[in-house]
Protein backbone atom coordinates (compact mmCIF):
# COMPACT_ATOMS: atom_id res chain seq x y z
CA UNK A 1 0.00 0.00 0.00
CA UNK A 2 0.95 3.62 -0.25
CA UNK A 3 3.19 4.01 2.77
CA UNK A 4 2.20 7.34 4.29
CA UNK A 5 3.64 6.32 7.65
CA UNK A 6 7.02 6.44 5.96
CA UNK A 7 6.07 9.72 4.32
CA UNK A 8 5.43 11.41 7.64
CA UNK A 9 8.38 9.66 9.27
CA UNK A 10 10.60 11.18 6.60
CA UNK A 11 9.33 14.65 7.42
CA UNK A 12 9.57 14.14 11.18
CA UNK A 13 13.11 12.87 10.86
CA UNK A 14 14.15 16.19 9.35
CA UNK A 15 13.04 17.96 12.57
CA UNK A 16 13.12 21.27 10.77
CA UNK A 17 9.48 22.36 10.91
CA UNK A 18 8.23 21.79 14.47
CA UNK A 19 5.01 23.76 14.12
CA UNK A 20 4.05 21.74 11.05
CA UNK A 21 4.81 18.44 12.77
CA UNK A 22 3.01 19.43 15.99
CA UNK A 23 -0.07 20.34 13.98
CA UNK A 24 0.03 16.93 12.33
CA UNK A 25 0.44 15.06 15.59
CA UNK A 26 -2.23 16.94 17.52
CA UNK A 27 -5.09 16.41 15.07
CA UNK A 28 -7.13 13.36 14.30
CA UNK A 29 -10.19 13.05 12.11
CA UNK A 30 -12.64 10.30 11.27
CA UNK A 31 -13.94 10.90 7.76
CA UNK A 32 -13.87 7.47 6.22
CA UNK A 33 -17.62 7.07 5.58
CA UNK A 34 -19.00 9.40 2.95
CA UNK A 35 -22.61 10.50 2.62
CA UNK A 36 -24.16 10.00 -0.82
CA UNK A 37 -25.02 13.30 -2.46
CA UNK A 38 -28.64 13.27 -3.69
CA UNK A 39 -27.64 15.75 -6.40
CA UNK A 40 -24.88 13.40 -7.58
CA UNK A 41 -22.15 16.01 -7.58
CA UNK A 42 -19.84 15.08 -4.70
CA UNK A 43 -20.06 12.68 -1.77
CA UNK A 44 -18.75 14.12 1.52
CA UNK A 45 -18.40 12.99 5.13
CA UNK A 46 -21.38 13.55 7.44
CA UNK A 47 -21.45 17.12 8.71
CA UNK A 48 -19.88 18.58 5.56
CA UNK A 49 -21.66 20.41 2.76
CA UNK A 50 -20.81 22.18 -0.45
CA UNK A 51 -21.82 25.21 -2.50
CA UNK A 52 -21.32 25.41 -6.24
CA UNK A 53 -19.08 28.45 -6.78
CA UNK A 54 -18.73 28.35 -10.54
CA UNK A 55 -19.91 26.26 -13.50
CA UNK A 56 -18.76 25.99 -17.06
CA UNK A 57 -20.86 28.15 -19.39
CA UNK A 58 -22.15 30.63 -16.80
CA UNK A 59 -22.13 34.29 -17.75
CA UNK A 60 -19.28 36.20 -16.14
CA UNK A 61 -19.14 39.84 -15.05
CA UNK A 62 -17.03 40.81 -18.08
CA UNK A 63 -19.56 39.52 -20.59
CA UNK A 64 -17.64 36.32 -21.34
CA UNK A 65 -18.54 32.84 -20.10
CA UNK A 66 -16.89 30.57 -17.55
CA UNK A 67 -14.53 28.26 -19.49
CA UNK A 68 -14.51 24.53 -18.90
CA UNK A 69 -11.74 22.15 -17.83
CA UNK A 70 -11.22 23.62 -14.35
CA UNK A 71 -7.76 22.65 -13.06
CA UNK A 72 -5.15 24.14 -10.70
CA UNK A 73 -6.29 26.90 -8.35
CA UNK A 74 -5.30 29.02 -5.35
CA UNK A 75 -7.22 31.05 -2.77
CA UNK A 76 -6.20 34.52 -1.60
CA UNK A 77 -7.45 37.05 0.95
CA UNK A 78 -9.90 39.54 -0.53
CA UNK A 79 -11.48 42.68 0.84
CA UNK A 80 -14.05 42.52 3.64
CA UNK A 81 -13.70 38.79 4.21
CA UNK A 82 -14.03 37.79 0.57
CA UNK A 83 -11.93 35.00 -0.92
CA UNK A 84 -10.25 35.49 -4.29
CA UNK A 85 -9.92 32.32 -6.36
CA UNK A 86 -7.58 32.31 -9.34
CA UNK A 87 -8.30 29.21 -11.41
CA UNK A 88 -6.68 27.52 -14.41
CA UNK A 89 -8.60 26.20 -17.40
CA UNK A 90 -6.86 23.37 -19.23
CA UNK A 91 -8.56 24.12 -22.54
CA UNK A 92 -7.00 22.77 -25.71
CA UNK A 93 -6.77 24.29 -29.14
CA UNK A 94 -9.98 22.87 -30.60
CA UNK A 95 -12.27 23.15 -27.58
CA UNK A 96 -14.23 26.21 -28.62
CA UNK A 97 -17.24 25.20 -26.52
CA UNK A 98 -15.02 25.19 -23.42
CA UNK A 99 -13.51 28.61 -24.09
CA UNK A 100 -14.54 31.94 -22.56
CA UNK A 101 -15.37 33.30 -26.02
CA UNK A 102 -17.75 30.77 -27.56
CA UNK A 103 -18.42 32.03 -31.07
CA UNK A 104 -18.20 35.68 -30.03
CA UNK A 105 -14.47 36.31 -30.32
CA UNK A 106 -14.76 38.48 -33.44
CA UNK A 107 -17.04 40.94 -31.63
CA UNK A 108 -14.70 41.51 -28.70
CA UNK A 109 -13.24 45.01 -28.33
CA UNK A 110 -9.70 45.55 -29.55
CA UNK A 111 -8.66 46.68 -26.06
CA UNK A 112 -9.43 43.17 -24.77
CA UNK A 113 -7.95 41.29 -27.70
CA UNK A 114 -4.66 43.14 -27.25
CA UNK A 115 -4.26 41.67 -23.78
CA UNK A 116 -4.51 38.09 -25.00
CA UNK A 117 -1.28 36.17 -25.44
CA UNK A 118 -2.09 34.54 -28.77
CA UNK A 119 -4.85 35.95 -30.99
CA UNK A 120 -4.35 33.29 -33.63
CA UNK A 121 -4.48 35.79 -36.50
CA UNK A 122 -7.92 36.68 -35.15
CA UNK A 123 -9.03 33.34 -36.54
CA UNK A 124 -8.71 31.05 -33.52
CA UNK A 125 -7.14 32.51 -30.35
CA UNK A 126 -5.63 30.52 -27.52
CA UNK A 127 -8.68 29.23 -25.65
CA UNK A 128 -7.23 28.56 -22.20
CA UNK A 129 -6.12 30.88 -19.41
CA UNK A 130 -7.33 31.76 -15.95
CA UNK A 131 -10.48 33.14 -14.39
CA UNK A 132 -10.73 35.07 -11.14
CA UNK A 133 -13.71 34.59 -8.84
CA UNK A 134 -14.69 36.75 -5.88
CA UNK A 135 -16.49 34.55 -3.38
CA UNK A 136 -18.27 35.60 -0.18
CA UNK A 137 -17.98 32.74 2.34
CA UNK A 138 -20.45 34.38 4.74
CA UNK A 139 -23.30 34.37 2.23
CA UNK A 140 -21.95 31.43 0.18
CA UNK A 141 -22.32 33.47 -2.99
CA UNK A 142 -20.15 34.25 -5.98
CA UNK A 143 -20.09 38.02 -6.38
CA UNK A 144 -17.93 38.45 -9.46
CA UNK A 145 -16.10 36.39 -12.09
CA UNK A 146 -13.94 37.47 -14.99
CA UNK A 147 -11.26 36.26 -17.37
CA UNK A 148 -7.94 37.25 -15.82
CA UNK A 149 -5.53 35.70 -18.37
CA UNK A 150 -6.35 34.73 -21.93
CA UNK A 151 -4.90 33.54 -25.20
CA UNK A 152 -2.90 30.72 -23.61
CA UNK A 153 -3.44 26.94 -23.91
CA UNK A 154 -3.66 23.89 -21.67
CA UNK A 155 -3.30 25.85 -18.42
CA UNK A 156 -2.90 22.90 -16.10
CA UNK A 157 -1.53 23.52 -12.61
CA UNK A 158 0.65 26.28 -11.20
CA UNK A 159 1.47 27.73 -7.83
CA UNK A 160 0.68 30.49 -5.37
CA UNK A 161 3.44 33.00 -4.64
CA UNK A 162 4.18 34.64 -1.27
CA UNK A 163 3.87 38.05 -2.95
CA UNK A 164 0.24 37.60 -3.90
CA UNK A 165 0.05 36.15 -7.38
CA UNK A 166 -0.70 32.91 -9.20
CA UNK A 167 1.79 31.25 -11.55
CA UNK A 168 -0.18 29.51 -14.28
CA UNK A 169 1.59 26.88 -16.34
CA UNK A 170 0.97 25.83 -19.95
CA UNK A 171 1.21 22.08 -20.33
CA UNK A 172 2.03 22.18 -24.03
CA UNK A 173 4.85 22.80 -26.48
CA UNK A 174 2.68 24.16 -29.28
CA UNK A 175 4.58 26.16 -31.89
CA UNK A 176 3.60 29.23 -33.89
CA UNK A 177 2.19 28.45 -37.31
CA UNK A 178 -0.82 26.42 -38.39
CA UNK A 179 -2.31 23.08 -37.55
CA UNK A 180 -5.52 21.19 -38.13
CA UNK A 181 -7.61 20.87 -34.98
CA UNK A 182 -9.49 17.77 -33.84
CA UNK A 183 -12.65 18.93 -35.60
CA UNK A 184 -10.85 19.68 -38.87
CA UNK A 185 -10.60 23.44 -38.51
CA UNK A 186 -7.41 25.23 -39.52
CA UNK A 187 -5.94 26.86 -36.43
CA UNK A 188 -3.38 29.64 -36.53
CA UNK A 189 -0.94 30.34 -33.74
CA UNK A 190 0.86 33.64 -33.65
CA UNK A 191 3.25 32.62 -30.89
CA UNK A 192 5.02 29.68 -29.29
CA UNK A 193 3.49 28.12 -26.20
CA UNK A 194 4.88 26.18 -23.24
CA UNK A 195 5.42 28.99 -20.75
CA UNK A 196 4.54 30.23 -17.27
CA UNK A 197 2.49 33.41 -16.85
CA UNK A 198 1.90 35.42 -13.67
CA UNK A 199 -1.54 36.65 -12.63
CA UNK A 200 -1.82 39.08 -9.67
CA UNK A 201 -4.50 37.99 -7.25
CA UNK A 202 -5.71 41.58 -6.91
CA UNK A 203 -6.26 42.02 -10.65
CA UNK A 204 -9.72 43.41 -11.40
CA UNK A 205 -9.79 42.65 -15.13
CA UNK A 206 -7.97 40.75 -17.86
CA UNK A 207 -4.20 41.25 -17.43
CA UNK A 208 -1.70 41.55 -20.25
CA UNK A 209 -0.29 38.08 -20.88
CA UNK A 210 3.51 38.13 -20.62
CA UNK A 211 5.38 34.81 -20.80
CA UNK A 212 8.16 34.27 -18.26
CA UNK A 213 10.50 32.86 -20.87
CA UNK A 214 13.52 32.53 -18.56
CA UNK A 215 11.56 29.90 -16.61
CA UNK A 216 11.80 27.62 -19.62
CA UNK A 217 9.67 26.40 -22.47
CA UNK A 218 8.42 22.88 -21.81
CA UNK A 219 5.26 21.05 -20.76
CA UNK A 220 4.94 22.75 -17.40
CA UNK A 221 2.76 21.33 -14.66
CA UNK A 222 3.07 22.94 -11.22
CA UNK A 223 5.13 25.49 -9.32
CA UNK A 224 5.94 26.22 -5.68
CA UNK A 225 7.97 29.04 -4.14
CA UNK A 226 10.65 28.82 -1.46
CA UNK A 227 9.63 31.87 0.53
CA UNK A 228 12.99 32.65 2.14
CA UNK A 229 14.91 32.72 -1.16
CA UNK A 230 12.26 33.35 -3.82
CA UNK A 231 13.42 30.23 -5.69
CA UNK A 232 10.62 28.58 -7.69
CA UNK A 233 10.45 24.78 -8.05
CA UNK A 234 8.75 23.32 -11.11
CA UNK A 235 7.38 19.98 -12.27
CA UNK A 236 6.94 18.68 -15.82
CA UNK A 237 4.23 16.35 -17.09
CA UNK A 238 6.24 13.95 -19.24
CA UNK A 239 6.95 10.24 -18.85
CA UNK A 240 10.64 11.03 -18.39
CA UNK A 241 10.57 14.50 -16.90
CA UNK A 242 12.86 16.63 -14.78
CA UNK A 243 12.42 18.45 -11.49
CA UNK A 244 13.46 22.07 -11.98
CA UNK A 245 14.25 25.15 -9.98
CA UNK A 246 14.35 28.76 -11.13
CA UNK A 247 16.68 31.12 -9.25
CA UNK A 248 15.37 34.63 -9.97
CA UNK A 249 17.73 37.51 -10.52
CA UNK A 250 15.49 39.54 -8.21
CA UNK A 251 13.39 37.48 -5.75
CA UNK A 252 9.70 38.15 -6.27
CA UNK A 253 10.25 39.75 -9.69
CA UNK A 254 10.29 36.78 -12.03
CA UNK A 255 9.97 38.91 -15.16
CA UNK A 256 13.53 40.14 -14.56
CA UNK A 257 14.93 36.73 -15.43
CA UNK A 258 17.12 34.24 -13.68
CA UNK A 259 18.69 30.77 -13.99
CA UNK A 260 16.85 27.53 -14.72
CA UNK A 261 18.37 24.35 -13.32
CA UNK A 262 17.53 20.64 -13.06
CA UNK A 263 17.95 18.40 -10.03
CA UNK A 264 20.54 15.62 -10.11
CA UNK A 265 21.54 12.99 -7.55
CA UNK A 266 25.09 13.28 -6.25
CA UNK A 267 27.24 10.48 -7.65
CA UNK A 268 24.47 9.03 -9.86
CA UNK A 269 24.24 10.93 -13.12
CA UNK A 270 20.98 10.49 -15.00
CA UNK A 271 19.36 8.75 -12.03
CA UNK A 272 15.98 7.19 -12.97
CA UNK A 273 13.39 7.34 -10.19
CA UNK A 274 10.48 5.50 -11.85
CA UNK A 275 11.05 2.03 -10.31
CA UNK A 276 9.21 0.55 -13.30
CA UNK A 277 11.39 -2.39 -14.30
CA UNK A 278 13.77 -2.44 -11.36
CA UNK A 279 14.20 -0.78 -8.00
CA UNK A 280 16.13 2.34 -8.94
CA UNK A 281 15.33 4.25 -5.77
CA UNK A 282 14.27 3.10 -2.30
CA UNK A 283 11.57 4.49 -0.05
CA UNK A 284 12.84 6.54 2.88
CA UNK A 285 16.44 6.74 1.65
CA UNK A 286 17.37 10.42 1.34
CA UNK A 287 19.64 11.17 -1.60
CA UNK A 288 22.00 14.13 -1.68
CA UNK A 289 21.36 16.38 -4.64
CA UNK A 290 23.06 18.88 -6.86
CA UNK A 291 21.72 21.21 -9.54
CA UNK A 292 22.64 21.40 -13.21
CA UNK A 293 22.52 24.65 -15.13
CA UNK A 294 20.36 24.42 -18.24
CA UNK A 295 21.15 26.29 -21.43
CA UNK A 296 18.91 27.43 -24.27
CA UNK A 297 15.82 27.05 -22.08
CA UNK A 298 13.60 28.79 -24.63
CA UNK A 299 14.42 26.43 -27.49
CA UNK A 300 12.22 25.66 -30.49
CA UNK A 301 13.11 22.00 -30.00
CA UNK A 302 11.21 20.10 -27.32
CA UNK A 303 14.32 18.53 -25.85
CA UNK A 304 15.11 20.45 -22.68
CA UNK A 305 14.44 17.42 -20.48
CA UNK A 306 16.52 15.21 -22.78
CA UNK A 307 19.46 17.58 -22.69
CA UNK A 308 19.13 17.88 -18.93
CA UNK A 309 19.09 14.10 -18.46
CA UNK A 310 22.12 13.74 -20.74
CA UNK A 311 23.92 16.26 -18.53
CA UNK A 312 23.15 14.14 -15.44
CA UNK A 313 19.72 15.23 -14.21
CA UNK A 314 17.43 12.71 -12.50
CA UNK A 315 14.27 11.68 -14.36
CA UNK A 316 10.74 11.30 -12.99
CA UNK A 317 7.52 9.64 -14.17
CA UNK A 318 5.12 12.49 -14.97
CA UNK A 319 5.81 15.12 -12.35
CA UNK A 320 2.50 16.77 -11.45
CA UNK A 321 1.24 18.28 -8.17
CA UNK A 322 3.74 20.26 -6.09
CA UNK A 323 3.24 21.94 -2.73
CA UNK A 324 5.11 23.50 0.17
CA UNK A 325 5.19 20.92 2.99
CA UNK A 326 6.77 22.42 6.07
CA UNK A 327 10.51 22.70 5.53
CA UNK A 328 10.41 20.93 2.18
CA UNK A 329 8.40 20.44 -1.00
CA UNK A 330 6.21 17.44 -1.78
CA UNK A 331 5.49 16.50 -5.37
CA UNK A 332 3.55 13.76 -7.12
CA UNK A 333 4.67 11.58 -10.00
CA UNK A 334 1.43 10.21 -11.39
CA UNK A 335 2.67 7.02 -13.05
CA UNK A 336 5.72 6.24 -10.93
CA UNK A 337 6.30 2.98 -9.07
CA UNK A 338 6.24 -0.69 -10.17
CA UNK A 339 2.44 -0.60 -10.62
CA UNK A 340 2.68 2.79 -12.37
CA UNK A 341 0.02 4.10 -9.97
CA UNK A 342 1.97 6.95 -8.45
CA UNK A 343 4.84 8.08 -6.27
CA UNK A 344 5.32 10.99 -3.87
CA UNK A 345 8.71 12.58 -3.34
CA UNK A 346 9.95 15.33 -1.08
CA UNK A 347 12.77 17.75 -1.71
CA UNK A 348 14.37 19.38 1.32
CA UNK A 349 16.33 22.47 0.30
CA UNK A 350 19.84 23.08 1.52
CA UNK A 351 20.25 25.71 4.25
CA UNK A 352 22.41 27.40 1.60
CA UNK A 353 19.94 26.81 -1.21
CA UNK A 354 20.94 28.49 -4.45
CA UNK A 355 24.29 29.76 -3.18
CA UNK A 356 27.92 28.79 -3.72
CA UNK A 357 27.94 27.04 -0.32
CA UNK A 358 25.13 24.66 -1.25
CA UNK A 359 27.28 21.52 -1.49
CA UNK A 360 28.44 21.98 2.12
CA UNK A 361 24.98 20.72 3.08
CA UNK A 362 23.17 19.52 -0.05
CA UNK A 363 19.44 19.40 -0.47
CA UNK A 364 17.83 15.97 -0.20
CA UNK A 365 15.47 14.05 -2.46
CA UNK A 366 13.41 11.34 -0.77
CA UNK A 367 10.87 8.91 -2.19
CA UNK A 368 8.30 8.74 0.55
CA UNK A 369 5.43 6.79 -1.02
CA UNK A 370 4.49 4.41 -3.84
CA UNK A 371 0.99 3.22 -4.72
CA UNK A 372 0.04 -0.30 -5.74
CA UNK A 373 -3.23 -1.94 -6.79
CA UNK A 374 -4.38 -2.19 -3.16
CA UNK A 375 -3.79 1.46 -2.30
CA UNK A 376 -6.71 3.74 -1.57
CA UNK A 377 -4.94 6.54 -3.43
CA UNK A 378 -4.04 5.99 -7.07
CA UNK A 379 -2.58 8.31 -9.71
CA UNK A 380 -1.81 11.16 -7.33
CA UNK A 381 -1.98 14.59 -8.97
CA UNK A 382 -2.71 18.03 -7.45
CA UNK A 383 -1.92 18.11 -3.74
CA UNK A 384 -1.84 20.53 -0.83
CA UNK A 385 -0.92 20.49 2.83
CA UNK A 386 -4.08 21.16 4.84
CA UNK A 387 -4.02 23.72 7.67
CA UNK A 388 -4.03 20.85 10.20
CA UNK A 389 -1.05 19.10 8.59
CA UNK A 390 -2.56 16.25 6.59
CA UNK A 391 -1.64 15.86 2.95
CA UNK A 392 -4.73 16.25 0.76
CA UNK A 393 -4.35 14.66 -2.68
CA UNK A 394 -6.44 14.79 -5.86
CA UNK A 395 -6.70 11.68 -7.98
CA UNK A 396 -6.18 11.74 -11.72
CA UNK A 397 -8.14 9.38 -13.94
CA UNK A 398 -7.14 5.74 -13.48
CA UNK A 399 -7.77 3.11 -16.14
CA UNK A 400 -10.69 0.95 -15.08
CA UNK A 401 -12.05 3.47 -12.58
CA UNK A 402 -15.13 5.55 -13.31
CA UNK A 403 -14.78 8.33 -10.73
CA UNK A 404 -11.94 10.03 -8.89
CA UNK A 405 -11.64 10.95 -5.24
CA UNK A 406 -9.93 13.33 -2.88
CA UNK A 407 -7.81 11.44 -0.37
CA UNK A 408 -6.35 12.58 2.94
CA UNK A 409 -3.23 11.19 4.59
CA UNK A 410 -2.94 11.39 8.38
CA UNK A 411 0.28 11.70 10.39
CA UNK A 412 0.11 8.04 11.35
CA UNK A 413 0.17 7.09 7.68
CA UNK A 414 -3.50 6.10 7.44
CA UNK A 415 -5.57 7.26 4.49
CA UNK A 416 -9.17 8.41 4.33
CA UNK A 417 -11.61 9.60 1.71
CA UNK A 418 -12.33 13.31 1.91
CA UNK A 419 -14.64 13.43 -1.09
CA UNK A 420 -15.74 11.37 -4.08
CA UNK A 421 -16.66 12.80 -7.46
CA UNK A 422 -19.99 11.36 -8.55
CA UNK A 423 -20.68 14.10 -11.10
CA UNK A 424 -18.49 13.02 -13.98
CA UNK A 425 -15.80 10.57 -14.99
CA UNK A 426 -13.06 13.15 -14.63
CA UNK A 427 -10.26 13.99 -12.29
CA UNK A 428 -10.65 16.28 -9.33
CA UNK A 429 -8.19 19.15 -9.20
CA UNK A 430 -7.21 22.50 -7.73
CA UNK A 431 -7.69 21.64 -4.06
CA UNK A 432 -6.89 24.63 -1.83
CA UNK A 433 -8.08 26.23 1.38
CA UNK A 434 -9.31 29.71 2.17
CA UNK A 435 -6.72 31.75 4.06
CA UNK A 436 -8.65 31.23 7.33
CA UNK A 437 -8.77 27.46 6.76
CA UNK A 438 -12.55 27.25 7.08
CA UNK A 439 -13.39 26.48 3.45
CA UNK A 440 -11.86 23.95 1.11
CA UNK A 441 -12.22 24.66 -2.60
CA UNK A 442 -12.12 21.90 -5.19
CA UNK A 443 -12.58 21.58 -8.94
CA UNK A 444 -14.31 18.83 -10.86
CA UNK A 445 -12.43 19.19 -14.10
CA UNK A 446 -15.01 18.08 -16.66
CA UNK A 447 -17.22 19.57 -17.74
CA UNK A 448 -16.05 22.18 -15.24
CA UNK A 449 -17.21 23.11 -11.75
CA UNK A 450 -15.75 24.72 -8.61
CA UNK A 451 -17.07 23.77 -5.17
CA UNK A 452 -16.69 25.37 -1.75
CA UNK A 453 -16.77 22.69 0.96
CA UNK A 454 -17.41 23.59 4.59
CA UNK A 455 -17.73 21.62 7.79
CA UNK A 456 -15.83 20.92 10.99
CA UNK A 457 -12.35 21.08 9.44
CA UNK A 458 -9.60 20.82 12.06
CA UNK A 459 -8.12 24.23 12.82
Amino acid sequence: MLNRRRFLHAIVAAAAAPTFIQACQSKSTSRTALRADPNRIIDLPPGYSYTVVSRRGEAMSDGLVVPGAHDGMAAFDGENGRVILVRNHEVGVSWLDDSPFGDGFAALPESLKNRLYDRGRDNWPGLGGTTTTIYNPVTSTTERQFLSLGGTEWNCAGGKTPWGSWLTCEETFAASGTEVSDDGATVYRDKNHGYIFEVPANATELVAAVPLTAMGRFEHEAAAVHESTGIVYLTEDQWHSLFYRFIPTVPGQLQKGGRLQALAVVGEDGKPTHNWDQKDISVDRPLATRWIDLENVNSDTNDLRLRGAAAGAATFARGEGLTVAGDRFAFACTIGGPARLGQVFTYRPSPYEGTAREQESPGELTLIAESDKNSLLKNCDNLIMAPWGDLIVCEDVVEGSTHCSLVGIRPDGSQYLVAHNTYSESEVAGVCFSPDGKTMFLNIQYPGMTLAITGPWPS
